[in-house]
């Protein structure tokens, strides 16, 4: 049996961040996440999906993300039941998040961008600007305007032998 989910969204508001009484980390959020088509008004809906993540990756949500920023969670779907107040039986569907990936950097979503600030795509995310700089020699990065399949021949021969259908 397999229940795993992959979802991309954007926080619906701040990370909830708790300890349980042993002293794990618990964080919950809601997670909105776009519908691949649109309404009979076209016009595209969205999911809000309820997320937990424990322990240290908890921590680290809370402390890294906040509302409107975009985010990666890799987990599970967990359903649970309670009695509420009015004595009927309520239902629960949230996703138990193994893995919250921070899909922008930090800045990308403060009010406090710098003026000269440059766009976006060319931002370089903080995690990465302590790492130690190689050299060009060492890099392995291809660039965006470079086509890496391009071998400047024109055609590409393909035979069937080379086609795994």
């Amino acid at each position: 049996m397999i229940n795993r989910v992959v979802l991309v969204g954007r926080l619906t508001k701040d990370p909830d961040l708790r300890y349980t009484p042993s002293g794990a980390a618990v964080a919950r959020f809601t997670l909105a996440v776009n519908r691949t088509f649109s309404n009979a008004q076209g016009e595209r809906e969205a999911d809000f999906i309820n997320c937990t993540v424990w322990r240290k990756q908890a921590e680290n949500t809370a402390n890294f993300l906040k509302k409107g920023s975009l985010a990666g969670v890799e987990g599970r779907i967990q359903t649970g039941s309670y009695e509420g107040q009015d004595g009927k039986r309520v239902y629960t569907t949230e996703v138990v998040a193994d893995s919250v990936q921070f899909l922008e950097p930090k800045s990308a979503t403060s009010g406090d961008r710098p003026s000269g600030d440059r766009s976006y795509g060319q931002q370089q995310p903080s995690y990465q600007q302590n790492q130690p700089s190689t050299s060009p020699s060492q890099q392995k990065n291809t660039r965006v305007d470079d086509d890496p399949f391009s071998s400047g021949s024109g055609k590409i021969e393909v035979s069937d032998d080379d086609l795994p259908f």
